[in-house]
């Protein structure tokens, strides 16, 4: 069977499901599992812990005399977020643009993220960017981290983005400096830099996170974190993740997300012995990666990506899109799916209240959820193995999975699950090993597939020391109780500075899809300025209020929800640490995505730059 060309209907699940049971039993599963420290429970991977962020596996850092330079815009970030502002600046007439990376390449997580097993959890055709333009069809539905690494240094090809790039570097500061209305940029290879206009493009999968466990640096043994992955100690290339050299190693690997759930096969494969050490499951449902239908792709209209994309959001962040077909067809969009199909069997589905469509999708993820617990226990051989690895709570309260051989792999005599739920964690590191539930497990080495600074403070997701806008504020106290902004992008004070990612703006069910948006806007301002002799700008005190009001006005409350959810970054470990619950999707504009880009176009189209203080 090929991929891209199908369409579905609900999938069956299981009827006999005790709501209120399980309600109980999510609920209990969630309380055990919190933590007082929240998110605090994570340590920073700079200072002591640098090994774990900042060595460049991929790279080797080649010494350069410092670079003094002026120029137009600085892009910090060559990721998804940074190639697509480049892009649509490069598209605008903006030529004077620099891309400044601390990888190797373009790519960001794919630059980065090179670990056994790597491949997009979104349908590769909805979440890889600017696929029409470059003519490019993705060669499966969930594309190989290689395919979408080589991808991203291909758009830096198409659009000349490598010609100012600025690799191997990491920004340690930002200064805005009145008297050359410029932004001055110190990095770690003592560069002076001063661009005009900056865009903050890092991404929220910037900077590796440890789980703050007692004597990390005690362990002797070997240890990395999955986005920095040592094929030297493990064996095997990128391309050809052969990990022969832990034949003979025992292996602990602490994390059961996304990440973990894709390199457990392959560590239970190639390793003497695994222990996966595992707080919370993962939801995993069948991966079922099927290669692109050529037919398909050569019978794709202009503009049939966007459409895609539109569809998927539909299906997943607005829940179901009644009367359309469902051209994903996957994971992501069952629950809507399932959801749509109860809403038409109604005598009359256009009275059916928002009350009532809640409480049928509330049904409806719980016979989802207890169809995946299901699939656990139909394919984990060991009773209490598969029942630790069930996942009591909503879909969605963490990212789902999908993956064929990660739940077999618990079958293998070499792989030991550790659960550690009851504990809240692991409780210390030793020299030999780690020790969970009053046991000491000796290992070899320990791989963290902790995860990223998504959801902690904003200074710990940029790694940059300090960000020091006119009269020397910093950004991170300025946005300390909550993001200051005019359209999520622009902040008063911080002249000729934007930003991309979760601030306060509409948010897509695929992160491209924002980024793209935000890019071209963002581009849009800067070539205006350019064009106009516009020195700087920021916006009014009036502007920026409004739309904060706006973004908390409009709100939807979700707490109920993530309240109720087991802790994750989804909901930022359940709070705690003196902090709620903090979304990791920034503050967002409620009426949607859609309505975010036509609000953005319409105020493009006026041609006014409302809002905004122009400094001539």
């Amino acid at each position: 069977m090929t991929a891209g060309s199908t369409t579905c209907g609900p999938t069956p699940t299981p009827q006999d499901v005790d709501v209120a049971a399980l309600r109980a039993k999510y609920e209990f599963e969630r309380t055990k599992r919190l933590r007082s420290e929240g998110s605090k429970q994570y340590v920073e991977t700079g200072g002591g812990y640098a090994q774990f962020a900042e060595v460049d596996p991929h790279t080797p850092r080649v010494e350069r005399d410092p670079l003094d330079l002026d120029m137009d815009v600085a892009v910090l970030g060559g990721g998804f977020g940074g190639l697509l502002s480049a892009v649509h600046l490069k598209k605008a007439g903006v030529e004077d643009v620099h891309v400044i990376e601390m990888g190797g390449d373009f790519g960001g997580v794919w630059y980065w993220n090179r670990y056994p097993g790597i491949q997009c959890d979104n349908e590769s055709y909805c979440y890889v960017p600017l696929l029409e333009e470059l003519d490019f069809i993705p060669s499966k539905k969930f594309a190989d981290g290689a395919e979408i690494q080589q991808h991203c240094r291909n758009i830096g090809k198409h659009f000349g983005l490598y010609d100012g790039a600025i690799f191997s570097t990491q920004v340690r500061a930002l200064r805005w400096d009145d008297e050359i209305a410029r932004w001055r940029i110190t990095t770690d290879r003592d560069d002076d830099l001063r661009a005009r206009f900056v865009v903050m493009a890092s991404g929220p999968f910037n900077r590796p996170k440890l789980p703050g466990i007692p004597g990390i640096k005690d362990f002797s043994g070997h240890s990395f974190h999955s986005s920095r992955w040592d094929y030297d100690y493990t064996g095997g290339t990128s391309d050809d993740p052969v990990l022969d050299k832990l034949a003979d190693k025992a292996v602990a690997i602490i994390g059961t997300g996304a990440t973990g759930v894709q390199i457990v096969p392959y560590l239970g494969r190639y390793a003497k012995h695994v222990y996966v050490v595992q707080r919370t499951p993962s939801t995993v449902d069948e991966r079922n990666n099927r290669p692109t239908d050529p037919q398909w792709a050569q019978s794709l209209e202009p503009g049939w990506q966007k459409e895609r994309q539109r569809n998927f959001h539909s299906w997943t962040f607005e829940g179901m899109a009644l009367g359309q077909p469902d051209f994903v067809c996957d994971f992501w969009t069952e629950l809507g799916r399932n959801t749509a199909a109860r809403v038409l069997e109604l005598e009359d589905p256009a009275s059916m209240t928002p009350e009532q469509f809640m409480g049928l999708r509330e049904e409806e993820d719980y016979k989802l959820m207890e169809r995946l617990r299901r699939r656990v226990a139909d394919l984990v051989e060991d009773g209490a193995t598969a029942e630790a690895l069930k996942p009591y709570y909503r879909f969605l309260c963490k990212r789902p999975c999908s993956n064929d051989d990660y739940l077999p792999t618990f079958n293998r005599p070499n792989v030991t699950l550790v659960d550690v739920s009851e504990s809240k964690g692991v409780e210390r590191l030793t020299e030999r090993g780690f020790v969970a539930n009053g046991v000491e497990y000796p290992v070899d080495c320990i791989i963290y597939a902790s995860g990223f600074e998504i959801t902690t403070e904003i200074s710990r997701r940029y790694s940059i020391d300090a960000i020091h806008g006119r009269d020397g504020v910093s950004l991170y106290d300025h946005w300390r109780d909550g993001f200051k902004t005019l359209h999520g992008m622009t902040s008063r004070g911080f002249p000729n500075q934007f930003f991309t990612g979760f601030t306060q703006v509409g948010i897509s069910a695929n992160i491209a899809a924002n980024y793209e948006l935000q890019g071209e806007h963002i581009a849009y301002v800067i070539a205006e300025a350019l064009a106009r002799g516009i020195s700087t700008v920021e916006p009014t005190q009036e502007a920026q209020d409004r739309w904060c009001a706006t973004i908390r006005e409009t709100a939807i409350d979700n707490s109920a929800f993530d309240n109720a959810c087991t802790p994750g970054y989804y909901n930022n470990e359940g709070g705690g640490g003196g902090e709620g619950i903090v979304s990791h999707l920034g503050e967002p504009y409620a009426p949607g995505f859609y309505a975010f880009g036509d609000l953005l176009a319409a105020w493009r189209s006026r041609d006014e730059m409302e809002g905004l203080v122009l400094g001539t």
